[in-house]
């Protein structure tokens, strides 16, 4: 089975700036479905994402893992089954080796669902989500102009450039 790694913040759900509660958390428009479209081209959906807000003090992996968990469950209700979700919880000053753009976690995902990273395409909306998605040799990266998207546009150097998941 083929793979999407899929960043969090900015490509699925609204960009929040550290999002610490459920209450705050809200899919962008467009993604369930395109999310549903990814699936129905034969991928995999695995979430990797930095959440450095816990290396930061501004939030615990306990409130983390129930804004994942309640992602899945109204992902769920939409039709989208997310197979992984993988999170860095480093600030960035902590240099670990599993915060986006280096391919840990990426290696992780692979390993544990058992899929090469290079027949994987990741999707994101900054620089960092696509020089990831190289790390790991992704077959193909995806920036969309959701969340970071507009600003990163020029800089990302990615294979394709769409408005958001839906378009992919």
């Amino acid at each position: 089975m083929r793979y999407a790694l899929l960043d969090r913040d900015g490509t699925i759900i609204v960009e929040k700036n550290y999002l610490k509660s459920i209450e705050d958390l809200e899919l962008l428009p467009h993604s369930a479905a395109g999310l549903r479209k990814l699936a129905g081209q034969g991928f995999g959906l695995i979430i990797v994402t930095n959440q450095s807000g816990i290396g930061r003090g501004l939030m615990t992996a306990l409130d983390v893992e129930a804004i994942h968990l309640e992602l899945k469950r109204r992902l769920a209700r939409e039709g989208v089954q997310i197979e992984g979700i993988y999170y860095c919880p480093h600030a960035p000053h902590q240099h670990c080796e599993c915060r986006k753009p280096k391919p840990e976690l990426g290696h992780r995902a692979a390993s544990d669902h058992g899929f090469n990273p290079r027949e994987s395409i990741v999707i994101g909306d900054k620089t960092s989500d696509i020089e990831f998605g190289r790390a790991i040799g992704a077959a193909r990266t995806i920036l969309v102009k959701t969340g970071y998207g507009e600003q990163h546009e020029h800089t990302a150097k990615a294979d394709q450039i769409s408005l958001d998941l839906l378009e992919i």
